[in-house]
């Protein structure tokens, strides 16, 4: 079976703020810009990252997105269900992604610079990762990994 993570979903509530924030300070590219009904979606990854092969005669995919998505567009969801939404996401206990660098320092100095809400320096945990703990403009937890 050959099964690959494609893309992860992040809530947004500002997608300039989330544009400028994962594009200027993490220095990931757009991939994708779409708006529906005065929503946008925009989907994110590294530059250069290795992707999918294409079809023959079909150029490859990037590898694994992030899509910032407004959350008042899920389907489903109750008016109530949208204001704890909102709630959890300004607490920053909605939604959480785990991101990995070579140099952990030099990205924590440019995220700090760029004025985001610091969770966590850089530190050694007690189960042998070093990282820091950031929040995006939306309130999403971003724990940066260092990786050999």
């Amino acid at each position: 079976m050959d099964i690959t993570i494609h893309s992860s979903f992040l809530p947004q509530i500002d997608p300039e703020a989330s544009l400028a924030f994962y594009r200027d300070v993490l220095g990931f590219e757009l991939r994708n810009d779409v708006g529906y009904n005065g929503m946008r979606w925009l989907t994110m990854g590294p530059p250069g990252q290795p992707g999918q092969p294409g079809q023959p005669g079909q150029p490859g995919q990037p590898g694994t997105s992030i899509v910032l998505f407004p959350p008042a567009a899920s389907p489903g969801v109750t008016e109530a269900e949208k204001r704890t939404i909102a709630e959890m996401m300004a607490k920053g206990t909605y939604a959480i992604m785990l991101l990995a660098t070579r140099d952990l320092d030099a990205a924590f100095e440019r995220i700090q610079a760029s004025g985001a809400e610091i969770v966590e320096e850089p530190t050694m945990q007690p189960y042998g990762v070093r990282d820091c703990a950031v929040r995006d403009p939306a309130g999403n937890l971003l724990r940066v990994q260092e990786r050999g």
